[in-house]
């Protein structure tokens, strides 16, 4: 006879807490990798067909770079580091204001923090996390209805589930973070810039460098990330009021047709740039801007990457946000409910958040005058550097102002 005493009886084992990640860019796998890590039974759910590779590259600085030692995959992203050795500033007429260490005007320090083409990031975060979680590709959450035993998700493609928790890590422009908290609009803190992106041909020599022309208010770069046969060009522009970038700006002939309108009259490789602008297949355009939320939650649903506090690309640390961000959420998680667990998030992570958005103000740009007395004064300052001045480890404290907890013992159930 099979005993019954609390003492020896067999225990049914816990239910893993089922979770949806919406969005696999940076800060969904992420966090997927770290809840799995605590336990929790993880879907991500993704709206592109497949991973989405190639991009501008990013950088990983800081205690962001803690956070990819911890996931096993620094060694991978040392390896895909991209050696930029020169970034030259060029004048109107095309002509060499200076030529400098990139690490002195990036303030990165040399060694230490990592610049990786994006698509490298995101494969090495899903290849952490695919044999271990779901992955929903070609699909999106249509509605959320949150009720007291979780939250009932219907999928744009048809599917209807219930998790525990949700976490939206789509982007600038979240459809959760709108679903949840309402229009972007409320939240959306302009910057003054716009910019477009592509990728052209390298008909221009250029090898594991940057070269940017600026006059005021507009610059044009050329990146060159190693000996490609393509290279990744930028242009952006002040814009002091912000073009309807949730209406009109969305067209892609608007789009292009903003750029090249601004650009017309650009020297220099520019003509070239808009030429191939507009047959570009990869073409990303937006306004420079930042999310600021007085909250990243609403009772089973949180935020979390450039979905609630987005930094801008003037700052440099979009994605070491989203790695931050994405293990100070599982930490948070890993022994408490819901309600306690997204509390101990934001009280852990909001002002290493605030530190870094604060390092740019709106038409703030050091790169980018927009006068040009702002541009001379860049430009002296240039001048000034040397070849050989790279920032030391304290040069950005920002990037490094928030020290990670330990990771903390999982108690799924």
């Amino acid at each position: 006879m099979t005993s019954t005493h609390p003492l020896t009886a067999a225990r049914t084992p816990a239910r893993r807490r089922e979770v949806l990640i919406s969005g696999a860019s940076i800060a969904g796998p992420a966090l997927a990798f770290w809840l799995n890590r605590y336990g929790y039974a993880v879907t991500v759910v993704e709206k592109a067909a497949a991973l989405r590779s190639g991009g501008y590259p990013v950088d990983v600085r800081g205690t962001a770079l803690e956070v990819v030692r911890r996931m096993g995959i620094l060694p991978q992203l040392r390896d895909a580091h991209v050696d930029l050795r020169r970034l030259t500033f060029l004048d109107a007429d095309g002509g060499t204001v200076a030529s400098v260490d990139p690490h002195a005007v990036a303030g990165s320090v040399a060694g230490q923090d990592l610049e990786v083409r994006r698509g490298d990031l995101t494969e090495a975060l899903y290849g952490a996390v695919r044999d271990d979680v779901e992955f929903l590709f070609d699909d999106c959450v249509e509605t959320l209805d949150q009720s007291g035993h979780g939250v009932d998700v219907t999928f744009r493609g048809g599917g209807r589930r219930t998790f525990d928790m949700v976490f939206g890590a789509d982007g600038l422009h979240s459809r959760t973070r709108e679903s949840l908290f309402g229009p972007e609009e409320q939240f959306h803190r302009y910057l003054g810039y716009c910019f477009a992106g592509f990728t052209l041909r390298n008909t221009f020599g250029l090898s594991h460098e940057v070269m940017m022309w600026n006059t005021p208010g507009r610059a044009a770069a050329l990146y060159a990330v190693g000996d490609s046969d393509e290279v990744h060009a930028l242009l952006t522009f002040a814009q002091p009021e912000a073009p309807d970038s949730f209406g009109a700006f969305r067209d892609p002939r608007a789009q292009r047709d903003l750029v090249a309108a601004t650009f017309a009259d650009a020297g220099w490789e520019v003509p070239g740039m808009l030429a191939a602008l507009r047959d570009a297949d990869d073409l990303f355009t937006d306004v420079v801007s930042q999310i600021r939320m007085p909250r990243w939650s609403s009772g089973r649903v949180a935020l979390l990457g450039d979905a609630a506090y987005a930094p801008s690309f003037l700052t440099g640390q979009g994605s070491s946000l989203a790695l931050v961000g994405a293990y100070m959420l599982a930490a948070s998680l890993a022994d408490r409910d819901a309600a306690a667990g997204f509390a101990a998030y934001e009280h852990g992570t909001r002002g290493f958040v605030t530190l870094n958005q604060d390092q740019i103000g709106e038409g703030d740009a050091p790169l980018f005058p927009t006068t040009a007395r702002g541009l001379q004064r860049r430009n002296d300052m240039l001048r000034g550097l040397r070849a050989a001045t790279v920032p030391s480890a304290e040069a950005r404290p920002a990037h490094a102002a928030l020290t990670l907890p330990p990771p903390r013992p999982g108690q799924p159930g």
